[in-house]
């Protein structure tokens, strides 16, 4: 394992490809060509410890987080004998910040396509977290065949925020916002929609990790990238064709979670009708064929996180089953 990154109260920012921050497994870079750019996407791939059982596991992260985040994941799984591939997907953490990039998850589908072909992966399960369960959903439905298992946990899109009232924001006003962000705003946040409320001290490594990424040379950059991503999230939404899913799907869901896409300008009408998981959880599974529900009671947007052993256990248990 690699040395742990500086506490949350380090000034330091990282590098526009979030250079500084270490990753737990050795980090790699799948170059491609997209929208007539040059890119890179950083990734882990990392090799059963335990016996081989020749399936791959593909992590997805969320908007807020980094392949880094899924550690603990990446070692459950890869004892119990799987190849893990986490890649971060172009415009965040350790992969490319575009000047100009049209963002959807179709091509953040494709562009992940295209690093496990590379990779010489033909089928794997893909587990997506956050708006990694957006990703994951267009994934399975743009590749059936490639996709094994689909496991969504927490992911955002279980509902179209703009359908229901939430204010559009223009990607200049994003911008402006994505601008101020900083490490006592990002532990707000996450400690009252992520968490439940509550916080331990392993999290502030992740604030560390966006706050330097923020704050670093390329922070504008940073901040364009974001801008645009958050744009895609509010006007993609995955909901309506989770009924067209056709691999076996699982959603672990966090029941304390209340991320919302907008919440925060909502008038209070909207925002009292938006991100409970509790009930969006249990609407998903109703609309996706064959789809198993397991919920974390009590825990918020992270359950990986939050307790990893058990949501690690569960996972696996998934995974496993036929």
């Amino acid at each position: 394992m690699l040395a742990v990154a500086a506490p949350a109260s380090s000034t330091t920012g990282y590098g526009e490809q979030l250079q500084g921050f270490e990753y737990p497994y050795p980090l790699h870079h799948f170059d491609l060509e997209s929208q007539g750019q040059a890119l890179q996407m950083g990734y882990m791939d990392v090799a059963p410890t335990g016996e081989a059982n020749g399936h791959t596991a593909v992590l997805l992260h969320g908007k807020n987080f980094c392949a880094a985040t899924w550690g603990d994941s990446i070692k459950a799984l890869s004892a119990q004998g799987y190849r893990v591939v986490a890649p971060d997907q172009i415009g965040f953490c350790t992969s490319s910040k575009p000047e100009h990039y049209q963002y959807s998850f179709q091509q953040l589908s494709a562009n992940t396509h295209a690093l496990l072909s590379q990779l010489g992966i033909d089928k794997a399960s893909v587990i997506g977290h956050s708006t990694g369960g957006m990703l994951a959903t267009r994934y399975a439905l743009l590749y059936p065949s490639n996709t094994e298992k689909l496991v969504l946990v927490n992911p955002i899109g279980l509902e179209d925020w703009k359908a229901l009232g939430v204010p559009w924001r223009s990607v200049d006003q994003w911008y402006e916002r994505e601008l101020k962000l900083d490490a006592a705003g990002i532990r707000k946040y996450e400690q009252s929609t992520y968490y439940a409320g509550n916080w331990k001290p392993e999290y502030d490594r992740w604030v560390d990790m966006l706050a330097g990424l923020n704050k670093g040379p390329g922070h504008k950059r940073v901040a364009w990238n974001s801008a645009l991503i958050y744009d895609m999230i509010f006007t993609q939404p995955v909901i309506y064709e989770m009924p067209q899913l056709k691999v076996p799907t699982v959603l672990l869901i966090g029941d304390a979670d209340t991320t919302a896409i907008g919440s925060d300008i909502a008038p209070p009408q909207v925002k009292a009708k938006i991100g409970h998981y509790k009930v969006l959880g249990k609407q998903a599974a109703a609309l996706i064929p064959g789809a198993r529900l397991i919920e974390f009671a009590g825990m918020g947007h992270a359950p990986q996180m939050e307790d990893p052993a058990a949501f690690n256990k569960v996972l696996v248990e998934q995974l496993s089953q036929k």
